[in-house]
């Protein structure tokens, strides 16, 4: 017989998945479409009752983000800069009714190649949470995240947070996404930025592309090439002629491996410029 439960406390719930087999029911906005009309097969662990779970705090070291924290907490809660790019993310899960009650932790659980938070918290350096009844661990997001719905998720683990370290909650960022249509699509493309400016030169650089692969990639010879550059209009060309070699495109519905190459490099010109400033000065001019 299929159980149900909906501890109170983290602890419960560790216990719950420590003893047998479940699903995690957060959000919900990709738990019932995936299931579909199939049989449930595996207990459900409703984790909604576990108030601690939710919410963003500032630490010693770390910007801590609550797994069931939503995506209007992400928008609405008052962050750094850096976080513009996750911010701008926010606004893309879905419509404002499933950013509600979508949770961060259940994007990047889904693994979904075009999961839209990934980027952005990969420009923050971010790191997994995962805790089970009897050990926690950290894991970085890139190496938690393996595949198209693969994660490093041990039985009897689940993820209670994202951490960003201080140290790279820094600098200007921006995120842009590329859809078939401008609003509730699922991205072609999408390029986060977070930059760190010193006297006009770029002193440091952190770069992803989602949905270009089957995981999301940050770009280290991208990153590179605009180390100690000045902040002009020659960083378009710097981004162009940069090496993609982290990018595996993926061809779907949505768009060829070749279109996606293209659009990667265009995106995050655009990307680069947004974090930077330019598009705005230009704008003004």
């Amino acid at each position: 017989m299929i159980r149900y439960a909906k501890p109170t406390t983290v602890d419960e719930a560790l216990a719950l998945l420590g003893e047998d087999r479940w699903r995690i029911l957060a959000g919900g906005t990709d738990f019932y479409p995936a299931q579909g009309a199939k049989p449930f097969r595996d207990n459900i662990l409703d984790i909604n009752g576990l108030a601690e779970l939710r919410g963003i705090a500032e630490t010693g070291e770390h910007w801590r983000i609550g797994a069931r924290t939503t995506w209007t907490d992400i928008v609405r809660h008052k962050l750094p800069s850096a976080f513009d790019s996750l911010k701008a993310a926010a606004r893309e899960v879905g419509s404002v009714q499933i950013q509600n009650v979508a949770s961060v932790a259940g994007n990047l659980c889904n693994a979904s190649p075009a999961a839209d938070g990934v980027p952005a918290l990969l420009t923050l350096d971010a790191d997994v949470e995962l805790r089970s009844a009897k050990a926690t661990r950290h894991l970085p997001l890139g190496a938690f995240i393996l595949g198209n719905r693969r994660t490093a998720l041990q039985p009897g683990e689940m993820v209670t947070a994202i951490r960003v370290p201080k140290h790279s909650a820094v600098g200007t960022s921006a995120f842009v996404k590329l859809g078939a249509r401008r609003y509730l699509v699922i991205s072609i493309a999408m390029a986060a930025a977070r930059l760190v400016v010193e006297d006009g030169v770029i002193a440091e650089a952190a770069i992803a592309v989602g949905s270009c692969s089957a995981v999301a990639r940050r770009l280290a010879g991208v990153e590179a090439a605009l180390r100690e550059r000045p902040i002009d209009e020659a960083l378009a060309d710097a981004v162009l002629s940069a090496p993609f070699d982290e990018l595996s495109p993926i061809a779907d519905v949505r768009g060829s491996a070749e279109y996606r190459e293209q659009a990667a490099r265009e995106i995050v010109v655009r990307a680069v410029r947004s974090a930077t400033g330019l598009d705005q000065a230009k704008v003004a001019a």
